[in-house]
Parts: C-alpha cells; sequence; structure tokens
C-alpha cells in the first residue's frame, strides 16, 4: 500500500487548536471521536515538515523549564536537596528526568529526519547547552549516590539508551559532540542493566513505567545498534525466561486507568525482535492468536480529562499501542490489517497535542513522533 502524508485532519485541528479553552469546554470539543477503521486504513503515518515543527515545539519549550518538576528523590540527608536544576543540570526540564532525556530524543530525531526545522538554531543550541561534558559527569554523580542505583529504572534507563542511539546514528557533528559528551551516562545504564537483569526473578507486567518489556526492548535497539553483545546476551535470556511460555494474554482486560503502555503489546514488542521468525511465529500464535484475525479490533483509549497529569497517560498508550502494531505489521506483512488499528489510535490522540495543557505537553509529543517514525517505515 502506497503510504501518504500523515493526517490532514492534524494541520487542521493546529489550527483548530490554537486558542486556549478552559478544561471544561477543551474536554468536550477538543477530544475527537475515533474514526471507523474503513476511514483510517489508508491514513498517512509520516510526518510532514510542518508537523514535525509543532511537534519540535513541545519539547523545546519544556527542556529548560525546571517547575513545576517531579524529582523522585530519595532524601537521604539534608545536604541531598536541591534544586532541579542543579542536581540534574543536562534533564531537569520537562517535568521529570525521563520526560527531559524523551524530549532530547525527540529533538535529535527531528533535526536528523527534517532539514530546514524552523527552530534548528534554537534547538542546536538548546542541546549543546544541556548535554555537555560538565553536566552528563553530574549526573553520574547523581546516579551513583548510596540512594540512587534504583533511580529512573527501568524507563528512564530505556529513554536514555534510546537518546544514545539516535545520536550514534546520526551523521553530524553535533550528535558525535553529544555523544562523546553522553557517553559516561551511557556506559553507567549500560552497567546498571547488566547489574540488575540477573537479579530480576520475575517481569514487571504493568501499563506504566516500570513495565519490564519496554524498559527491555529500547536497551535491545541499543545493543543492536552499539554491537554490544553482553547487553544483547543477558536481555535475550531474561526475555526468554520471562516471555517464552505465556499464552492468552488478557488483552480484554487492558487497559487500566493510567497506562501509557500495554502489558501485552509491550511483550509482543521484544518478543519480535529477540526471537527468529520460525519461533516468534509459533510463540505469538499461543500469546494472542487473535491478532492473526482480519476483523481484530481493539478500542482506543479514551481520555475524559487532559488536564489531569494521569488521566492523559492513555493518550500515550494510543501511541505506543500504534508503535507495536506498526512495527509489527512491518516486520510481518501477515499481520499488515493492524495497521488499520494503529492508524485509528494515532488519529485519535494526535490532534490534542498541540495547545494542550501541560499535563500532556511535557511528553507526549515524544510518544507521537516514536509511533509516526515507526509507522513510516516500510
Amino acid at each position: 500500500m502506497n503510504r501518504i502524508v500523515l493526517l490532514m485532519l492534524f494541520c487542521v485541528s493546529i489550527a483548530c487548536t490554537q486558542t486556549k479553552e478552559t478544561p471544561e469546554t477543551s474536554i468536550s470539543s477538543s477530544t475527537p471521536k475515533a474514526m471507523p477503521l474503513k476511514n483510517v486504513e489508508k491514513a498517512a503515518k509520516k510526518l510532514t515538515l510542518a508537523e514535525a515543527n509543532k511537534l519540535a515545539e513541545l519539547p523545546l519549550a519544556c527542556m529548560q523549564t525546571e517547575y513545576p518538576n517531579k524529582l523522585n528523590q530519595v532524601i537521604g540527608e539534608k545536604e541531598d536537596l536541591g534544586e532541579p536544576s542543579q542536581l540534574h543540570p543536562a534533564f531537569y526540564g520537562c517535568f521529570d528526568w525521563h520526560s527531559a532525556v524523551h524530549g532530547h530524543w525527540s529533538l535529535v530525531k527531528l533535526l536528523k529526519e527534517f532539514k530546514g526545522l524552523a527552530k534548528e538554531e534554537e534547538i542546536r543550541k538548546k542541546l549543546q547547552e544541556n548535554i555537555t561534558k560538565e553536566n552528563i559527569l553530574a549526573e553520574v554523580t547523581y546516579f551513583k549516590g548510596k540512594h540512587n542505583t534504583s533511580y529512573e529504572r527501568t524507563y528512564g534507563w530505556a529513554w536514555l539508551l534510546k537518546l544514545a542511539e539516535e545520536l550514534h546514528t546520526w551523521n553530524d557533528p553535533l550528535a558525535k559532540e553529544l555523544e562523546t559528551n553522553l557517553q559516561p551516562l551511557t556506559d553507567l545504564i549500560v552497567t546498571r542493566y547488566l547489574e540488575f537483569l540477573p537479579k530480576l526473578n520475575y517481569p514487571i507486567r504493568v501499563g506504566e513505567h516500570t513495565n519490564t518489556a519496554f524498559g527491555l526492548s529500547f536497551a535491545w535497539d541499543y545493543a543492536i545498534t552499539i554491537k554490544n553483545e553482553a547487553l544483547k546476551e543477558a536481555i535475550t535470556k531474561k526475555a526468554l525466561a520471562f516471555y517464552n511460555s505465556d499464552a492468552n494474554c488478557p488483552i480484554g482486560w487492558e487497559p487500566s486507568g493510567y497506562d501509557f503502555l500495554s502489558p501485552c503489546l509491550e511483550e509482543i514488542d521484544l518478543m519480535r525482535r529477540v526471537l527468529n521468525k520460525d519461533a516468534f511465529k509459533v510463540w505469538i500464535t499461543q500469546f494472542m492468536p487473535q491478532l492473526e484475525n482480519a476483523d481484530f479490533d481493539i478500542e482506543v483509549g479514551k481520555v475524559s480529562d487532559r488536564t489531569d497529569g494521569k488521566l492523559v497517560h492513555l493518550d500515550g498508550l494510543n501511541f505506543s499501542r500504534a508503535w507495536v502494531l506498526y512495527g509489527l505489521a512491518n516486520q510481518y506483512p501477515e499481520y499488515q490489517h493492524l495497521m488499520a488499528i494503529a492508524n485509528k489510535h494515532i488519529v485519535y490522540s494526535l490532534p490534542n497535542l498541540v495547545g494542550d495543557s501541560y499535563e500532556g505537553g511535557h511528553w507526549l509529543g515524544s510518544f507521537a513522533i516514536y509511533a509516526l517514525d515507526q509507522g513510516s517505515k516500510e
């Protein structure tokens, strides 16, 4: 099928959402109804430059915005207290550490994929200001603190490796500079994975940050790109131990109220990476056999209030579901019918990003960009 440009609806919605509405008004008027499948079977999944410019505004607006801030910090003594920019001089913006990290990833990804971004100079300047050698060494010092061995495990770890991978595969002098500066923290996160995985006896099957399958998927991508065999082997061993015997995943139980990841689908996203074609075909047939049906469908996650930081997680769920379904369909053509379901999820949540409240705006752009990138792969 020929891939067309993503959602003219998105461009229209941008124009419609420039005026900030009250929460009461925006809940009723800016929440679009999911389009019927027949209307989105050919919905495009590739960003235009104009849309990339709009999405770049989201992390650009928050990457150096210090407050509000959720530190998720264990206080061992009064000396541990400090301003966010003191504790995390590289990744202090966008409300929390992991959102700051994947906000930086978003900007690197957009610079890499699009020439002529409207604010390219400003983006490059802010990336250079944040990811300095000194700032990253300060981040390393924080992670080595007595009470911080599990800090951002494994969600933030995964996004840090995704940022490192994106820099490594970008042929640009800025990328080489930033990758070199980031390397001490990248190396530490790899070490943390290698130390932690042998101790983890059971997978964490939730729809939020600590989901094990998500944390292993992005780490796997890094290991493959960098050719880190030790990390690849550690992930393979745990993925097989945790998930290889799973069957009949209860997708009907999803989503939970605050999910931004699908426990069932994230497992698929990992196992399609780890298993070879024959093994994966056997595995997915026992894990979610209904995916093979041409009439399989799943309802989008519906958000009732986008000013609520937890409820808006469901927009993230729509994007993460989409990237899993795109990835599966791209790797295995017999699942092409799942593209329409992924498109439906994108159609529901994408128009709400521009002009959204800070509760979603500080992180959802990254999820949208990653989902659309997976959808644009041939």
